[in-house]
């Protein structure tokens, strides 16, 4: 059998080698990691800031709804009442099946 292996001279020529190796790879690609991790901590920040105001927006035009519809149902009280009893039957069919 033939062993497919580096063989390690015994005063570590061949492993200083590889270890100065992975040390320079490594220092060549910190600066290019560390730049992406500044950019998908931007980009993070961003969704997230944009996601607050979707949410604020949201929020906002949900309470407009309610209001729009309590000035509704005061101003029309039976057909706000006949509205929700004719959703009431509707939906207890639908729970029924």
């Amino acid at each position: 059998m033939k062993n497919s292996r580096t063989p390690i001279s015994s005063d570590g020529s061949t492993t200083d080698r590889l270890a100065s190796t992975a040390r320079e790879t490594i220092d060549r690609v910190t600066p290019q990691a560390n730049g992406a991790v500044d950019e998908l901590r931007a980009a993070a920040t961003k969704v997230g800031d944009s996601a607050r105001v979707l949410q604020e927006h949201a929020v906002d035009a949900a309470r407009d709804k309610v209001r729009e519809v309590r000035s509704y149902a005061e101003s029309n009280p039976l057909t706000a009442a006949g509205i929700a009893f004719a959703a009431g039957v509707l939906l207890t069919a639908l729970i029924r099946r």
